[in-house]
């Protein structure tokens, strides 16, 4: 089997790599209408001689088959591994005034879901290239809708994952707190899980100059609004992690009336099964506990979201080895925290063990360094063929692994 150079493979297609990212860049689609993107994807894939099927509505899979040296003649016996991006755009208005700037007002990929999507076309030509080098097959996931509903679990839910069966998954996300060629990932919980809320608050109307009459729902929902902040300063082992985060407060009909209704939303995010099961719980108590204190009621909806990211202990070794081997030790980036963030990603990973690994992108000479989901994020495109590499690296050594 011939010594494979997967970044000098990636550095030869840099610049169609960021025309990728850039086309993504300008177009951006949110959650379930992924159509253009949808269509780039299936037809540079196809242009590969990957095959492809549309999933999730607006999602494409593809399979490269592996006919290298040493793969079973049994089909079943040949490894799988997964390698996953995302492909949608946020409700956000782009303020980066780069010359290819969304051209969708009120839309933007402010999380780099277009780096993403680029990186890993980047990373199915390279591995077409050598495809009969591979000791296995790779499945291209590219998902829909991370930023709503969550893409991922429709996706496994029509087989994705299956046919061949995938035995690993692995995936990136760009991190503006990381420079430019580092990456890293640190195993165990490495995103939280989310719980998004609706909290309904009534009371009693009355006018405003006798609010002794009335039960003001205003005061007892900003009371709630508190108190869930207390539980986390108080009731929360600081050792742990969680985050009630109200976002959205609205009641009352006019100045001199006392609110009869107040609406409230947030998410609650937390790591781990046991302080998501702790806190939703704690958050129960503590709503219904004021309301009914003060003689108001309240409905409440907790859905349960994203699962959390936990990563296998032993393809993040794998992953990080493949990291410090290709780019040097000294570019494995140390992910010492997890992050209160959430991701879909963590969804594949109760189904079949894999790492989601953090790929630098901040470089304040090129670009203003902002948070994601901001609208003036931008990458240093340095970035997108380091993460293509990385990708094919990652997945060969799984494979390698796998078949030995």
């Amino acid at each position: 089997m011939q010594q494979l150079d997967f970044m000098e493979a990636a550095l030869s297609i840099k610049d169609e790599i960021i025309d990728l990212r850039r086309r993504i860049h300008q177009y951006p689609e949110i959650g379930k209408t992924e159509v253009e993107t949808q269509k780039l994807v299936e037809e540079y894939l196809q242009n590969l001689g990957i095959k492809t099927q549309r999933i999730a509505g607006t999602g494409v899979l593809g399979l490269l088959e592996g006919g290298g040296a040493g793969v079973d003649v049994n089909p079943g016996a040949i490894s799988t591994v997964g390698l996953r991006a995302d492909m949608d755009a946020l409700k956000i208005e782009e303020q980066t005034g780069v010359s290819y700037a969304s051209r969708r007002p009120g839309l933007m990929h402010a999380c780099g879901h277009d780096c993403h999507t680029a990186a890993l076309l980047g990373t199915a030509k390279i591995l077409a290239a050598c495809r009969q080098d591979l000791p296995g097959n790779v499945k291209f996931f590219f998902q829909p809708d991370e930023e709503g509903d969550g893409g991922a679990e429709q996706m496994i839910a029509e087989g994705a994952l299956e046919n061949p069966q995938v035995t690993a998954m692995f995936g990136a996300h760009v991190s503006p707190g990381i420079p430019v060629g580092y990456m890293g990932a640190r195993p165990g919980k490495s995103y939280a899980a989310s719980n998004p809320f609706d909290i309904t608050v009534k009371g009693f109307g009355s006018h405003g100059a006798s609010p002794h009459l009335g039960i003001d729902a205003i005061a007892v929902a900003a009371q709630v609004v508190g108190a869930l902040q207390l539980y986390v300063s108080r009731e929360t082992n600081p050792l742990d992690s969680a985050v009630i985060t109200v976002g959205t407060f609205h009641g009352g009909t006019q100045r001199n009336a006392i609110a009869e209704e107040v609406k409230m939303s947030g998410i609650i995010r937390t790591l781990g099964p046991e302080m998501r099961q702790k806190t939703v719980a704690a958050f129960r108590r503590i709503v219904e506990g004021i309301v009914q204190a003060h003689g108001a009621t309240a409905e409440i909806e907790i859905r349960t979201s994203y699962p959390g990211v936990v990563n296998d202990e032993a393809m993040t070794r794998l992953a990080c080895s493949s990291i410090a081997e290709l780019l040097g030790e000294d570019k494995l980036f140390p992910v010492a925290h997890p992050t209160m963030g959430t991701e879909d990603f963590g969804i594949f990973l109760e189904h079949v063990p894999g790492c989601f690994y953090q790929a630098g992108v901040a470089n304040p000479a090129k670009t203003p360094t902002v948070p994601l989901h901001n609208g003036q994020f931008n990458i240093d495109e340095d970035a997108l063929p380091v993460m293509s590499a990385v990708h094919a690296k990652v997945a060969y050594d799984y494979l390698r692994g796998a078949k030995s």
